[in-house]
């Protein structure tokens, strides 16, 4: 299999399995399909279905998105687990980490779901709404702080 198709496959169960969460309940800090999950527990479950078991413990946290200070404890925990690349450089399949407000730690996340080109949707899960799909609107541009890459697994081929 070529790398491009091991790529595209990728990202084609990454947004098959966050497509599959949609509508599910926002509950703070849960991982739940069908049942409640945050941003975070989102993409915890999509981790869990496409690439195995949860590289690491998810120590409590709190809900305050004007959190500030020095440490990006959620990018930190992503570059453990994950491929750090250029926000410019975000698919289809990558997650997004957001700044909620000027000066805050990076603290909401979601995964895109369309292509370097025409970046402009993703899903994610917000406490009003639950787990949704939306336009990446310029208002949600401006927040992006990071972005990551799941690693490579063999998991779902058959």
């Amino acid at each position: 299999m070529s790398k491009r198709k091991k790529v595209d496959d990728m990202q084609a169960r990454i947004v098959g399995a966050a497509r599959g969460w949609l509508g599910t309940p926002y509950h703070d800090q849960a991982s739940v399909n069908g049942v409640g999950c945050d941003c975070l527990g989102l993409i915890r479950g999509v981790w869990r279905e496409v690439v195995g078991p949860e590289p690491m413990p998810v120590p409590p946290y709190s809900r305050d998105w004007g959190e500030a200070g020095p440490c990006e404890v959620l990018a930190e925990a992503a570059r453990a687990a994950m491929v750090e690349i250029a926000i410019t450089e975000a698919c289809t399949g990558d997650v997004v980490l957001f700044r909620m407000r000027r000066g805050a730690i990076a603290k909401h996340a979601g995964i895109l779901t369309n292509g370097r080109q025409n970046i402009h949707r993703f899903i994610h899960a917000y406490e009003r709404t639950g787990v949704i799909e939306e336009p990446l609107s310029d208002p949600w541009r401006r927040r992006l702080a990071f972005a990551f890459r799941f690693p490579a697994s063999d998991r779902g081929k058959g």
